[in-house]
């Protein structure tokens, strides 16, 4: 009988006005990297709703609009983790703001309310507007809680 080899897929996805979001998915994506973990990291626009049931890891990164709420570009996304209701599939979700705001990173803080009842949320992680050098460590602490 042959074996056979199980590889992890594990995606990042996020949305990003300013860059800083961008940036911060990089950072994770390099963290992930640097621990052996392959990883795909696609803009929103570009990353395939239809495929979210193929992956094992998925970290949604997500800026915040408004008074607190999910910009509509992660509406989708949102709707389509909701209705998946896996709970094996791993999540994790990350998010620059700034602190000014009633709200601070208002978004990550409903995806997480969200991603903790429908999937296995792992971590979330908020960054006070651009990602600094500190934050790589951050970054590292949440590619270790992936594996």
């Amino acid at each position: 009988m042959a074996l056979t080899s199980y590889k992890s897929r594990t995606a990042i996805v996020y949305a990003s006005v300013t860059g800083n979001t961008k940036q911060l998915a990089e950072m994770l994506q390099t963290a992930m990297l640097n621990r052996g973990i392959q990883v795909e990291l696609y803009r929103i626009e570009e990353f395939p709703l239809g495929n979210l049931s193929c992956f094992n890891h998925v970290l949604i990164g997500t800026y915040t609009w408004g008074s607190g709420e999910i910009p509509a570009e992660m509406h989708e996304l949102y709707q389509a983790i909701e209705k998946l209701d896996n709970k094996e599939l791993k999540t994790a979700v990350f998010g620059t703001g700034d602190s000014f705001f009633a709200e601070f990173c208002g978004a990550v803080d409903r995806f997480k309310d969200m991603l903790y009842v429908k999937t296995k949320l792992i971590a979330s992680l908020k960054v006070e507007l651009m990602p600094q050098p500190k934050d790589v460590v951050r970054c590292e602490k949440l590619a270790e809680l992936i594996q």
